[in-house]
């Protein structure tokens, strides 16, 4: 005869919630060497590197959190579960857009690119006045064609892929940071209501909080 595994408590909950947290926010302060010929991807490298094993670890938490025993069914599991599942679904989305940008940006410097521009004349795409899509000082411009120079690209066009490079990163900081938020106020409505129960069916408001952001990014969406 199979013992029943009895319910996790609150806190132990609330801990699964907070470990995943910790885990995601962790994406964003991960730090990964980056050769100065690829120096324009450095703002995704980090995240690139990191998330594939966060979304192991914490699928591999969520197999130990259902595992060998029914599915949860008290409230607080059920509350506990739908959050976790929508965290683990959100950044794995969020993880595959990130490298869906980064194979776009090594496939458009993949392409044969003309000499960078000398030193002494102004770098084509850019340029130090403030009526131009980018607008940098003598500092920034030297910086510049010195990053284009190592990377074999137009300075132009290095400026354009280090955007798109910046762009991707400021999206899967956006996510990792909504997904943190979002475990940490689950966890800490959980703690809460460990005196009396975790409540799920008194309307949307009761939801754990990525449950509601994914439910208004599609009512959005339509």
């Amino acid at each position: 005869m199979t013992a029943t595994r009895a319910p996790m408590a609150c806190s132990e909950l609330a801990g699964l919630l907070t470990d995943a947290a910790q885990s995601v926010s962790g994406i964003l302060t991960t730090e990964y060497p980056t050769a100065v010929s690829r120096s324009y991807l450095h703002p995704v490298l980090g995240a690139l590197s990191a998330g594939p094993r966060v979304v192991c670890e914490l699928n591999d938490r969520f197999e130990g959190f259902v595992a060998d025993a029914p599915l949860p069914t008290t409230p607080a599991g059920l509350f506990t579960l739908a959050s976790y599942a929508s965290a683990l679904g959100w950044l794995t989305e969020s993880l595959a857009e990130l490298t869906t940008s980064v194979d776009q940006i090594c496939t458009r410097v993949g392409i044969p690119a003309q000499p960078p521009e000398p030193a002494s004349t102004a770098p084509t795409g850019i340029r130090a006045d403030s009526e131009s899509e980018f607008a940098f000082n003598a500092m920034e411009l030297a910086a510049i064609r010195t990053a284009a120079e190592a990377a074999g690209l137009p300075p132009g066009d290095y400026v354009e892929v280090l955007s798109e490079s910046l762009l991707a990163a400021s999206r899967i900081t956006d996510a990792c940071m909504e997904i943190s938020s979002g475990l940490l106020d689950d966890a800490a409505y959980v703690l809460d209501e460990a005196t009396t129960h975790v409540r799920i069916s008194d309307g949307p408001n009761s939801l754990p909080t990525l449950v509601r952001s994914l439910l208004a990014r599609m009512e959005a969406a339509e």
